[in-house]
């Protein structure tokens, strides 16, 4: 009888530790991280090196987590793979809010200002992680 007591104790305990342990993990869940992938197509090839030194400045926005740039890759030509952008920025928010104050942020502003005449076209891809 005394083990069976102790049984039914230990699952109760298990079942209320488990019950606790799911409720704690959804209380302190993250938020979903949001990635901003720009894609920039040039007016010249000569302006590369001009236009990813601008592109830094982005990274110093208040509300940017993380950035990345890069070149296309020298993967093997595919028709799946995109390599005729000359320039990609991927950039990390903790929330699609810190998103928008980054649209408005002084400095992409004057990112804008001052390397937006050297786009021929630029792709922007937005998902939440």
């Amino acid at each position: 009888m005394k083990s069976r007591r102790n049984f039914i104790k230990k699952v109760a305990l298990a079942g209320a530790t488990t019950s606790l342990s799911s409720s704690l993990i959804a209380k302190t869940a993250p938020k979903k991280q949001m990635y901003h992938q720009v894609f920039f197509w040039l007016t010249s090839e000569d302006e590369i090196p001009n236009f990813l030194e601008g592109v830094k400045m982005l990274g110093r926005c208040k509300t940017v987590a993380e950035s990345v740039i890069g070149t296309p890759a020298p993967t093997k030509r595919r028709d799946v793979v995109d390599h005729s952008f000359h320039v990609s920025c991927l950039v990390i928010f903790d929330s699609v809010e810190d998103h928008d104050a980054y649209q408005v942020d002084p400095l992409h502003l004057q990112f804008i200002e001052e390397y937006g005449h050297l786009f021929a076209e630029v792709k922007v891809y937005d998902y939440t992680v």
